[in-house]
C-alpha cells in the first residue's frame, strides 16, 4: 500500500458510499493521509456522515465547482487549517438530464456549457487553486476521473462523452504546464460502476453486462480497485508518471468487439 503519512489531500466529488471519490478517500486515509472533503449543498449530510467514519476526521467544506468564489474559499481554508496540500482528486461531473436523454444533436447550448464547465473546466480551476499550496512542498499530484465514452460512442452518454474528451485533453495541457514545478496531473478511466452519477445514464445495467461478457477479465471493476489504482498515481511510486489516462476497466478497452 502507498504511504500517505504526513500528506494532505483534497477530494472533490464524494456523493455517497458508492462514489469512486469515496473509495479513493478510504484508501488514502487508511494509508495515513489527512483529507479535506467537499460537498454540494444537497449532499452535505451524506458527506458528513461518511467523513465521520474516517480517522483522522477530515475537514469538510462546501464547494460548488462552478463558483470561483467557493473554490477560493476552499483553498483559503486548507491553507489556514492544513498549511499546504499534496494531492487533489477531482471527481466532479454533471450534465443536465435532458442532455443525456435527448439525441446528441439536440444538445442545448446552455446544457453543453454547463457540462463542460462542471466536468472539465473545474479541473483547471481546482488545480490553479492547489498549485500555491503544493509548490512550497516540492510538488504534488492531481488526479481526475474519466470514462471510455470520451473516445467511443456509448448510448445515452452524449454530452458527457464530449466533456470527458475535453477533460482528458485538459489533463495533458496541465501536465505540461506544471511539470517544471513537479506537479503531476493524471486521470483514471474506470469501467462502468453503479454510482449516483452513472444512474443518470440510461442503460447503465446493459453496459455493465456487456463488460462482463467481453472484457478480458470477464467482469467490470469495483470502486475499491479504482481506489487502489488512484492511490498509486497519487503516491511517490508514480513520481515519473504525468499526463496519462490509466485504464482500470478489466481490459475492456483493448477489445475490438
Amino acid at each position: 500500500m502507498a504511504d500517505f503519512k504526513g500528506k494532505t489531500g483534497l477530494i472533490v466529488g464524494v456523493a455517497n458510499k458508492r462514489s469512486i471519490a469515496w473509495a479513493i478517500a478510504q484508501t488514502t486515509a487508511e494509508a495515513g493521509a489527512r483529507l479535506v472533503l467537499t460537498y454540494v449543498d444537497r449532499l452535505e449530510d451524506n458527506v458528513r456522515e461518511l467523513a465521520a467514519t474516517l480517522d483522522p476526521a477530515p475537514v469538510v467544506l462546501p464547494c460548488d465547482v462552478s463558483s470561483d468564489e467557493q473554490i477560493a474559499a476552499v483553498f483559503a481554508a486548507i491553507q489556514e487549517q492544513c498549511g499546504g496540500l499534496d494531492f487533489v482528486v477531482h471527481g466532479a461531473a454533471f450534465a443536465p438530464r435532458e442532455a443525456l436523454l435527448n439525441p446528441f444533436l439536440q444538445t442545448a447550448r446552455d446544457d453543453f456549457r454547463q457540462a463542460l464547465d462542471i466536468s472539465a473546466y473545474s479541473l483547471i480551476a481546482l488545480t490553479r487553486g492547489a498549485v500555491p499550496l503544493m509548490a512550497p512542498r516540492g510538488g504534488g499530484s492531481v488526479l481526475t476521473l474519466t470514462y471510455l465514452g470520451s473516445d467511443r460512442v456509448f448510448a445515452n452518454y452524449n454530452v458527457m462523452g464530449v466533456a470527458k474528451a475535453a477533460l482528458e485533453s485538459t489533463v495533458r495541457y496541465l501536465a505540461s504546464d506544471l511539470g517544471p514545478q513537479n506537479i503531476r496531473v493524471n486521470a483514471i478511466s474506470a469501467g462502468p460502476i453503479k454510482t449516483l452519477a452513472s444512474a443518470g445514464i440510461g442503460g447503465i445495467g446493459t453496459i455493465i453486462n456487456i463488460y462482463r461478457e467481453r472484457a478480458p477479465l470477464r467482469r467490470t471493476v469495483e470502486t475499491a480497485e479504482v481506489g487502489d489504482a488512484a492511490a498509486f498515481l497519487l503516491s511517490d511510486a508514480a513520481r515519473a508518471i504525468t499526463g496519462e489516462v490509466l485504464m482500470v476497466d478489466a481490459g475492456y478497452h483493448i477489445m475490438g468487439m
